[in-house]
């Protein structure tokens, strides 16, 4: 994909105040990485008036205050931005790869799925055994393999706070999609792994959701009182662009994590990274061997 054969971006605005800027109908990393290369120039460019900066999956969104910026004025420069970017394929972005421990088919996603038969497609089973079964795979542990085979990029966060929605970063025709369920239910677990269409995500609170549930992770995410170690800074611990890595776990060491945030000394495993588009389009598999060989370093 060369910078002539890039989408052009659709701009639209919302109400006096926000401007959307669409730059792909479809989810890809490099749609993703256009809009957090543009938006990463816009924050460290970013002219009196420009209240919030939101990155999305294909999009971004711009509020501002149109009585400090002109809209046109304002409009000119993310063209402008779009322009510098191009295919983004020559920018590097500094980001953290983090191991995220799972327990697959736990009994607290089981049971609430169990309770939701009737709105998925397929009552008589479990979620992953469905997902593995329109994967093409023999069952649940050759689709856990998958899952937990290769590292997902964190494409954006929020919806629900805190949640991240993550991309599979392997080729287009191995990744994993599963859809969503034909109902939504009205209960899910906190830190409940679920998947919908083309996206992992981590369910930062209790609540309604319409995702596959695969397992739950012992790992907080979402820490409103700010009490835990990984949320000194901040309440939300994903950022956009964290590389993620599934450990699978079994009940003991789930029971042991969940023991260690209980007194507070829990963390996230996490490694600073450099993450560049094109070496990793070139080479996706030897690239993500090189990734998780970070996470493993001591």
């Amino acid at each position: 994909m060369t910078t002539a054969e890039v989408e052009a971006a659709r701009y639209s605005w919302g109400g006096d105040e926000h401007v959307f800027v669409e730059l792909a109908e479809q989810m890809s990393l490099q749609a993703n990485f256009r809009a957090m290369a543009i938006t990463k120039l816009l924050r460290e460019q970013r002219p009196d008036g420009v209240l919030e900066i939101c990155p999305a999956n294909a999009s971004y969104q711009v509020r501002y205050d149109p009585d400090v910026l002109d809209p046109r004025e304002l409009l000119a420069r993310l063209q402008d931005l779009e322009a510098q970017v191009g295919d983004a394929h020559d920018v590097a972005l500094q980001t953290r790869i983090l191991e995220i421990p799972v327990l697959y088919q736990d009994p607290w996603t089981t049971e609430t799925l169990m309770r939701f038969r009737d709105r998925h497609q397929d009552p008589d089973g479990t979620d992953i055994d469905y997902a593995a079964r329109i994967n093409g795979m023999s069952g649940p542990e050759e689709f856990i393999a998958a899952h937990s085979g290769s590292p997902w990029f964190t494409s954006m966060v929020g919806f629900v706070a805190g949640l991240p929605f993550m991309f599979q970063m392997v080729p287009r025709e191995r990744q994993l999609v599963v859809p969503k369920y034909l109902r939504p239910r009205t209960d899910t677990p906190k830190q409940t792994v679920g998947h919908g269409g083309c996206f992992g995500c981590i369910y930062s609170v209790r609540g309604a959701g319409g995702y596959q549930m695969f397992g739950i992770t012992p790992a907080p995410i979402y820490d409103p009182t700010q009490k835990l170690p990984d949320f000194a800074d901040f309440m939300v611990f994903f950022r956009p662009g964290d590389i993620v890595s599934f450990a699978p776990i079994d009940r003991e060491r789930y029971d042991a994590y969940l023991a260690e945030v209980e007194v507070g000394t829990f963390r996230i495993r996490a490694r600073p990274v450099e993450f560049s588009l094109q070496p990793f389009l070139d080479d996706p598999d030897g690239y993500n061997t090189r990734l998780l060989e970070v996470l493993r370093a001591d």
